[in-house]
């Protein structure tokens, strides 16, 4: 079975096309500045050359047209018709409590999908463009929605609910519902494998930490807590979003700054975290870099960012009543070892003892960086959000048949 998976944003696509016989992923690419005269499409099919186009692409049904005939292409395809593609997945990130699993495309569910907007006002409108671009495109295709916050659906309500008056709960489903749930799934399936153990057996913090992070409490396999809340701002410092922080500053920065709400949102959203602090960049590389030239305020915010990640870690073994396995996943977790370094080297109390020379190795395969005797387990593992898309794909397509 050949399985489309798409990631719409407002304006980007980001694709893979996967064989599902051996889980090989047969092309990936991206479309980017859609509605813009100077888009860029790039494909990549494997063992072929890279295809780079820069066109008008003022809409996402003519970003899916022209992904689509780059498939079949005879020089740059990978497919001979469209009849090959069995099913497309998409990545849609709110499916509030009306979704706790993946599911088949209907019109009752476009119609939930769209009800949820209001609780992801730039993400979900983006997934129902991307939908409705595969209905014009793939008419006769099954598609299939898997949501960030369904792998948190398990929450008890203790970790789910804010100490605010109930009825804005029962009103307007204010809660926390977290996200990157297909990575937390993912890559605590990936852990409890690479340690040969089963993973409800297993009391795990994973942390995936990228220009967006969260961390979750996977206790029994299920979700138990995670850091991200109503919507993705919430929880550990980030690239450009605040975090946690004191909710009277909203008020109070309105007032003297007499910002709108949108302005104070945009500033919490796009203008804090990594950026402000250090005063000139969101990339953990960048600001790994100017450290090890002196720079001050990349120092600050480097160590505000790891004291914050150790403190949900701490806070979710408390919650768990301990910890068996820390996991790092995404771009910083993968990729930066000072990041590891500096999280893991401070929470020795809780028996983790870090392997330098392991945590030096770069890969892309699973592996551990703890010594042998550390008693939490600490991984590195590789995320793979596409591919749980094309899995539950594969699963409920093959279950309808």
């Amino acid at each position: 079975m050949i399985i489309l998976v798409l990631n719409a944003g407002s304006s980007s696509l980001k694709y893979q096309i996967y064989n599902m016989s051996d889980e090989s992923v047969l092309a990936q690419g991206r479309v980017e500045r859609i509605g813009m005269e100077d888009s860029i499409l790039t494909h990549e099919p494997s063992g072929k050359t890279e295809v780079r186009q820069v066109s008008e692409i003022l809409d996402h049904n003519t970003a899916v047209k022209k992904l689509t005939d780059l498939l079949i292409d005879r020089e740059h395809g990978v497919i001979l018709s469209m009849k090959d593609i069995n099913a497309v997945g998409h990545r849609v990130v709110h499916g509030g409590e009306s979704f706790k699993h993946s599911v088949i495309v209907t019109s009752e569910v476009k119609q939930e999908i769209r009800k949820l907007i209001d609780l992801a006002p730039l993400h979900n409108p983006a997934a129902m463009m991307g939908i409705m671009a595969v209905e014009a495109n793939l008419p006769d295709v099954s598609q299939v929605v898997v949501f960030d916050t369904a792998f948190h659906q398990s929450m008890p309500q203790e970790t789910f609910l804010y100490p605010i008056p109930m009825v804005l709960y029962r009103r307007h489903k204010i809660r926390r519902y977290g996200f990157h749930g297909t990575s937390h799934d993912y890559v605590s399936r990936q852990a409890a494998m690479k340690l040969n153990k089963p993973l409800e057996s297993l009391k795990m913090v994973t942390c995936h930490i990228g220009n967006g992070a969260s961390c979750a409490a996977i206790l029994d396999g299920k979700s138990f807590d995670t850091s991200m809340g109503l919507t993705p701002l919430e929880g550990l410092m980030m690239g450009t979003r605040s975090g946690d922080l004191d909710p009277a500053i909203v008020p109070f920065t309105m007032d003297k700054e007499e910002l709108t709400l949108n302005e104070v949102n945009s500033m919490l959203n796009k203008h804090s975290g990594l950026q402000a602090i250090s005063g000139f960049s969101s990339d953990m590389r960048e600001i790994t870099d100017a450290m090890k030239d002196g720079d001050k305020q990349a120092k600050l915010a480097f160590d505000m960012y790891t004291y914050r990640l150790r403190k949900y870690i701490g806070a979710y073994a408390a919650g768990m009543n301990g910890i068996d396995v820390l996991v790092f996943t995404a771009g910083v977790g993968e990729n930066s070892v000072m990041v590891r370094q500096a999280v893991c080297e401070n929470l020795s109390f809780m028996g983790i003892e870090l392997d330098n020379e392991r945590n030096e190795i770069r890969s892309k395969e699973v592996r551990l960086i703890s010594t042998d005797k550390s008693r939490v387990s600490v991984l590195v593992v590789p995320t793979n959000e596409e591919l749980i898309i094309a899995r539950d794909t594969y699963q409920l397509v093959r279950e309808s048949l």
